[in-house]
């Protein structure tokens, strides 16, 4: 059995397509939540269980890299309550308006958002084959959010749930690309002090939703979702991902991200029992296509020496 796991973290393919089904995962979990967990308690609560989780697991290395971390206070706290918490609040949030499938289809679309934002904050050139791609995912994600219906563009009418998980993608975004300004430290490091400063920023929400009389403490089956956010889509997998990212490169491991709207699809529709309408299917051709073109054949194109 120990020989079975060990070559199950020692495969990447494996790991990262479970690392995203996990994040896939995550989608469905937020509407399971709708109603017996508020979004800010489940914030705060999924934050704290992850802390206690990887300081005792990373512990000698968070001690061994301290001094670094000292240096960066700042940079990691900002990192946390940006990147976790306030990803997190709109993400949970956005459940209570919109389709688990949506959020999937959505959060596919986070490369792009990423490859925009490192041109407008870094000026990195971006090719005319990655900018059809931007194009191409623009149009898929409008496609998801308009339901198809073209009169909503006229109108400018959108779901809030919507507006909602795409302001969260571009703060984590945001996130991503400050990413690499990081110290130089061990990930496990920087996601266990990433993890309590996301805790320690969402316990003022929290606070808030008490005093607003709007928290909703958790039901057996709230607990059960907390449950599975903090081991899953935050603990396991980190770790399966850092471990790929290890294997194989981060812009190999980059690409099972497009795997994150299929499987929250799956998952939604078994599980929660939504339907997959034509203009999904339609909009997730548009940003899988969209973030290829962008990702990998923009790539290609800039690096031909690459595939020599």
């Amino acid at each position: 059995m120990f020989l079975r796991l060990k070559l199950i973290f020692n495969n990447p393919y494996i790991l990262l397509l479970i690392c995203t089904a996990c994040w896939g995962g995550n989608a469905v979990a937020a509407r399971f939540a709708v109603g017996e967990v508020s979004p800010l308690l489940l914030t705060f609560l999924r934050w704290v269980g992850v802390s206690i989780i990887i300081c005792i697991i990373a512990y000698p290395t968070i001690v061994r890299n301290a001094s670094l971390l000292k240096a960066r206070w700042v940079y990691l706290f900002c990192m946390g309550a940006l990147g976790f918490t306030g990803f997190n609040v709109l993400f949970y949030f956005s459940a209570y308006y919109t389709t688990a499938i949506n959020i999937g289809i959505f959060q596919g679309a986070l490369p792009v958002f990423v490859l925009l934002g490192t041109f407008l904050l870094y000026r990195e050139p971006i090719s005319l084959v990655q900018l059809g791609g931007i194009i191409l995912t623009i149009i898929g994600v409008i496609i998801v959010a308009i339901r198809g219906d073209i009169n909503q563009l006229r109108t400018f009418t959108f779901n809030i749930g919507d507006l909602l998980i795409l302001l969260a993608c571009l703060i984590y975004s945001i996130y991503t690309i400050f990413l690499r300004q990081k110290p130089d430290v061990p990930g496990m490091a920087m996601f266990g002090v990433i993890s309590v400063a996301a805790m320690l920023a969402s316990f003022p929400f929290a606070v808030f939703e008490l005093v607003a009389g709007s928290i909703i403490w958790p039901s057996d089956k709230g607990a059960l979702v907390i449950l599975f956010v903090i081991i899953f889509p935050s603990f396991m997998s980190q770790l399966f991902f850092i471990k790929g990212v290890q294997l194989i490169g981060a812009s190999r491991a980059g690409v099972f991200i497009n795997m994150v709207p299929i499987f929250a699809s799956v998952f939604s529709v078994i599980l929660i029992g939504e339907t997959f309408e034509s203009y999904h299917m339609i909009g997730l051709i548009f940003v899988l296509t969209g973030i290829a073109i962008a990702e990998r054949m923009g790539k290609n194109i800039r690096n031909p020496k690459q595939n020599e």
